[in-house]
């Protein structure tokens, strides 16, 4: 007996558009760096800042990509990504300070400035390696996925959702955040890390690196964003939307639930930690103020308004809202917090799709 293939269903005109416009998108962004080259005086010049600021855009997106992941097709709505975001920025940071000075005296390694300031004698065990470039990447995506698959595993083995895992997400970024804030946790107390002077050989403080760290942004963004557009358009990603939709159904008809939200959970905290590992040495600091929860909170707000369970809405609603926060922090620093507040109710209650449905339904 042989089983019919159904062809696939061409793409509509909507679809068509947003494709069209996220190319288009990148294709601009990748010009930024190249435009900032040209003389001040050229109306083609984009500044320093914009580069600069642009490239954090980008690491939020990557941010936003992976929360819209584990909450817009598995429906696990993490209150506490910008600790998978922080600890990724962190193991960044702990490279970045082990360049710092010689590389060590007769074979010992050399104590960051505020180890010594602080009276440590030797160096914390869980720094080692980190002179390495290779095992703190590793670090960067090893870290927060065993801390999401410990914090996964107990969460839903034990079939905790909805609100109650949101509220454990957000305590374990303020436990998280409270720790390191102590200066004897090794990490640098409330001051965190900063001053970092190259990476890969490379001064951090030249145009050249920012442009190089702005393009690394952005191929890993293409690259987080491809890789979600094919996990969610694969029979596992059908499961999760499932999941997301009628979880005891799925689980009924005999799919490991816990399985297939853990490996959702584990892979947005692991992307959100290499989103986090390219924003460090691009904004040039790292302390506990990244494990707060109101940057959690952000994040969601991100993907909300531009639409989550679409991908393409994460990004556009990361560079939407921080966009628009710029701006305005700018303008009318007391406003902001109002203004974001605002617009997270008027998006829940007008455009519960976004603005993805909204250009889909203009489009229309």
């Amino acid at each position: 007996m042989s089983i019919a293939v159904r062809p696939p269903a061409p793409l509509s005109l909507a679809r068509l558009g947003l494709r069209a416009g996220l190319i288009a998108a990148m294709a601009a962004l990748a010009a930024f760096p190249l435009l900032n080259m040209l003389p001040a005086d050229n109306a083609l010049h984009v500044s320093d800042f914009l580069v600069s600021v642009t490239g954090k855009w980008i690491c939020y997106a990557i941010l936003a990509l992976s929360l819209d992941l584990a909450w817009g097709y598995a429906g696990i709505l993490s209150l506490g990504h910008g600790a998978f975001f922080a600890l990724g920025g962190y193991a960044m940071g702990m490279h970045l300070m082990r360049l710092i000075g010689p590389r060590g005296v007769y074979g010992h390694p050399v104590l960051p400035d505020f180890m010594v300031f602080l009276g440590y004698r030797e160096l914390p065990w869980y720094w080692l390696g980190f002179d390495h470039f290779a095992f703190a990447l590793l670090m960067i995506v090893l870290v927060p996925g065993l801390l999401a698959f410990l914090l996964g595993f107990l969460c839903f083995r034990s079939r905790i959702t909805g609100v109650y895992l949101s509220i454990i997400t957000q305590a374990m970024t303020y436990a998280l955040m409270l720790a390191f804030f102590r200066n004897d946790m090794g990490f640098g107390g409330n001051n965190g890390f900063t001053d970092f002077k190259e990476l890969l050989g490379m001064p951090l403080n030249t145009s050249g690196a920012r442009a190089s760290l702005f393009y690394a942004s952005l191929i890993a963004l293409v690259g987080c964003y491809l890789l979600c557009r094919w996990i969610t358009g694969t029979k596992y990603g059908r499961v999760l939307t499932a999941i997301r939709d009628a979880e005891s159904r799925v689980r009924f008809l005999g799919y490991s639930v816990t399985s297939h939200k853990l490996f959702a959970f584990v892979l947005s905290a692991m992307m959100a930690g290499l989103a986090g590992a390219l924003y460090v040495p691009q904004v040039g600091i790292i302390n506990p103020g990244e494990f707060s929860p109101s940057n959690s909170i952000e994040a969601v707000i991100w993907v909300a308004v531009g639409g989550r369970g679409t991908l393409v809405g994460a990004l556009l609603g990361a560079f939407t809202v921080n966009g628009l926060k710029t701006w305005l922090t700018s303008a009318a620093p007391d406003l902001w917090l109002f203004v974001l507040g605002g617009l997270f109710v008027a998006v829940t209650l007008f455009l519960p799709r976004g603005l993805i449905g909204l250009l889909q339904k203009v489009q229309k």
